[in-house]
């Protein structure tokens, strides 16, 4: 789901036999909850609505989302390995890395 940018993820709970979202990339938290899609978006605006309110108040920036910067943490060998690709194709290591993920989350994303 997305509103204003915020993305959210929503999971079902059987046993309540209702839907809680809460949208992802942030610090802060933002939750939601619905029994129907209708009520999933209505619930995510709100509560983002007043995230946003809540900071304006208080003079806070709010949070986007992704900020385009992330770190990765991995073994010595895969850093180079992915190093010496990313060399052979004539790339960064951080274009590789970007074109390795949008491919990625394209065949992900669409299948």
């Amino acid at each position: 789901m997305k509103y204003k940018g915020y993305y959210g993820i929503v999971n079902f709970d059987e046993e309540a036999r209702l839907f809680h979202g809460e949208v992802i990339g942030l610090r802060d938290v933002i939750t939601f909850q619905g029994r129907t899609v209708d009520e999933l978006e209505k619930a995510m605006a709100d509560s983002v609505d007043f995230y946003l309110d809540w900071c304006a108040e208080r003079k806070k920036k709010p949070e986007k989302p992704f900020s385009g910067k992330f770190i990765i943490r991995t073994s010595p060998e895969i850093h180079s390995r992915a190093a010496l690709a990313a060399a052979r194709v004539g790339l960064s290591l951080n274009k590789y890395v970007e074109k390795a993920i949008e491919d990625e989350t394209h065949q992900v994303l669409t299948s």
